[in-house]
């Protein structure tokens, strides 16, 4: 993946990598959607970069999705660690507006820490 500013960035890449793993196909086959991440560094919409992780074929890249994504995500940096790691619930942090939903409210459902791989030491 390219150069990015944003901490969200490494643990996609991490993400990318566990994709690639027997455990990371599990979770990619037991979900089964594509989802879209726009991640600001701290404004939300300001300055984001869009993330698409697949969990259809198993991947992570870069740059918008070509088509429709399940789900997309708007919300900033620290927000999407937080949801990653589990320390914020994604529905707490819609409540709060610290993040936004467009698409398919089941597959946005399936958006929880547990597709992510367990953080190492970043």
């Amino acid at each position: 993946m390219e150069e990015s500013k944003l901490k969200a960035a490494r643990l996609l890449e991490q993400m990318s990598a566990h994709l690639a793993t027997d455990a990371g196909k599990e979770i990619a086959k037991k979900v089964g959607f594509v989802y879209q991440l726009n991640i600001s560094p701290k404004k939300m919409g300001v300055d984001e970069e869009i993330f698409v992780v697949d969990l259809k074929k198993g991947t992570v890249s870069i740059g918008k999705y070509e088509g429709n994504p399940d789900a997309t995500f708007t919300f900033m940096d620290d927000d999407f660690l937080a949801i990653a790691s589990g320390k914020l619930n994604p529905q707490m942090a819609f409540i709060r507006g610290k993040l936004k939903i467009k698409g398919s409210i089941s597959a946005a459902q399936k958006f929880t820490p547990d597709i992510f791989p367990k953080p190492s030491k970043m």
